[in-house]
C-alpha cells in the first residue's frame, strides 16, 4: 500500500511509520504545519516550538527512508480550529480543539492531500483501532486503555475509517518506546505533549484576547437565585466544575455551576448543584453513517479522562441526541464531547449544548 503517515515529531507517529515501513509499504511522512508564532502569542523574534518537532519528524523519515514534506494548513487551522476555540469560549462553552483538528486537519485536510499523492490510506499514531464487520467499518478502543483515544475521533466517518491505518492501536505505550529505542529513533524518550498545541503556556484567556483583540469584560458572580457574590474577570476564565482561582471570599467551597455570556454572569454554587443527569448533544456523527430510529441503551462519555457511564439515549428528529444518565453526572460541561460507547466500539459522539438544569 502507499500510505500517508502524518508525523508530528512524536514517539508514537514515529513508530507508526516505522511499522508500517517494515511492512513493506511505500511511506510517506509529512507534519502539518498548523499555526505560526503570532497565533500562539509567541515572539516572531523566537522560534516556534513546534520547528523542533518538524526537525524530529524529518530525522525519524530519514532514517526509514521516507520521502518527507511539511504541508502548511495554518489558514485552515485558524478557521475551523482555533477561530472555533475562540468562539465557544466566548458563548460560555468549554471546548476540545483537538477533537476539530483530527476531524477538519488530519481526517479533513491530509485526507485531500493523501488522494492527490496517490496514496490509499493514511496513517496516524493514535491509540484506537478499525475493524470491518457486516459491510460497515467500526472505530473501537485500544487495547491500551491508558492510552485509548476513541473519544477524540468520535467524528470519522466511514470512508474516513476505510482509509485510515491506526497501528498502535493493539499496542502499549511501553512497547511504543521499545519499538522507537530498538530503532534508533531520535525521539524514543521524548515526552507525551501535554497541553494544546496552540496554547503553549495553558493560558487560555490570554489566546483568546489576543485573536479578538480586546481585552475580556469583568462581570458578576452570581448565586442560583440572582444575588450578586462579587466580581469575575470575564467568563472565558471560568469553566464548570472549577473551585479554584474564583479570587473572592465565601463561605465554605463555591463552585462555577453556570455561565451566562448574555448577561455576563459566572454562578456559584456547592457541589450539589454541579449534578445533572440530562445532556442535549447536538452536530452529532453516528460512526455508521445511520441514527438509530428508536432510543437505546449504552455508555456515554463526557470528558477524556472519565470512564463512560449507562445511559438512556434517545436521538431527536432535528439530528439531536438526548442523553440521560442512570445516576447524575458531576459537572456536565458545555463545549465538551459526549461519545457513546456500545462495549469498545464507538457509536458515534456531539458536542453538548448548553441546557437548563
Amino acid at each position: 500500500m502507499k500510505i500517508l503517515v502524518a508525523m508530528s515529531g512524536g514517539v508514537d507517529s514515529s513508530v507508526a511509520a516505522r511499522l508500517l515501513t517494515d511492512a513493506g509499504n511505500e511511506c510517506i511522512g509529512c507534519t502539518m504545519k498548523l499555526y505560526g508564532n503570532e497565533d500562539a502569542g509567541i515572539s516572531r523574534a523566537h522560534t516556534c516550538c513546534s520547528l523542533d518537532d518538524v526537525e524530529d519528524a524529518r530525522s525519524v523519515a530519514h532514517r526509514l527512508g521516507m520521502p518527507y514534506y511539511v504541508f502548511n494548513f495554518s489558514d485552515d487551522f485558524r478557521a475551523t480550529v482555533i477561530d472555533k476555540f475562540v468562539d465557544s469560549y466566548l458563548h460560555g462553552m468549554t471546548p476540545n480543539p483537538c477533537i476539530d483538528c483530527n476531524r477538519y486537519m488530519k481526517f479533513g485536510k491530509l485526507y485531500e492531500r493523501a488522494k492527490i499523492l496517490g496514496c490509499d490510506h493514511i496513517a496516524t499514531g493514535h491509540y484506537a483501532r478499525i475493524e470491518y464487520r457486516d459491510g460497515k467499518y467500526l472505530l473501537k478502543k485500544a487495547v491500551d486503555p491508558s492510552k485509548d483515544q476513541s473519544y477524540v475521533l468520535y467524528a470519522m466517518t466511514q470512508d474516513e475509517l476505510a482509509h485510515t491505518l491506526f497501528p498502535l492501536g493493539g499496542m502499549c505505550k511501553t512497547e511504543t518506546r521499545r519499538v522507537a529505542d530498538e530503532g534508533g529513533l531520535i525521539n524514543a524518550d521524548k515526552p507525551d505533549s501535554q497541553d494544546i498545541c496552540f496554547v503553549p503556556d495553558g493560558d487560555y484567556a490570554r489566546i483568546i484576547e489576543l485573536h479578538t483583540g480586546k481585552p475580556t469584560t469583568p462581570g458578576n458572580f452570581v448565586d442560583r437565585d440572582g444575588n450578586i457574590l462579587g466580581r469575575h474577570n470575564g467568563i472565558i476564565r471560568y469553566t464548570i466544575g472549577q473551585h479554584k482561582g474564583l479570587g473572592i471570599p465565601l463561605p465554605g467551597k463555591r463552585y462555577v455551576s453556570a455561565l451566562d455570556p448574555v448577561k455576563n454572569t459566572v454562578t456559584l454554587g456547592e457541589e450539589a448543584e454541579l449534578y445533572s443527569s440530562h445532556a442535549h448533544v447536538g452536530d452529532f456523527n453516528w460512526i455508521s453513517g445511520e441514527a438509530p430510529t428508536a432510543p437505546l441503551r449504552c455508555k456515554v462519555k463526557i470528558r477524556y479522562r472519565q470512564p463512560e457511564q449507562w445511559a438512556s439515549v434517545c436521538p431527536d428528529a432535528d439530528g439531536t441526541v438526548n442523553v440521560t444518565f442512570d445516576e447524575p453526572q458531576r459537572a456536565i460541561t458545555p463545549g465538551q464531547a459526549a461519545v457513546l460507547y456500545d462495549g469498545d466500539t464507538v457509536l458515534g459522539g456531539g458536542v453538548i449544548l448548553p441546557s437548563d438544569r
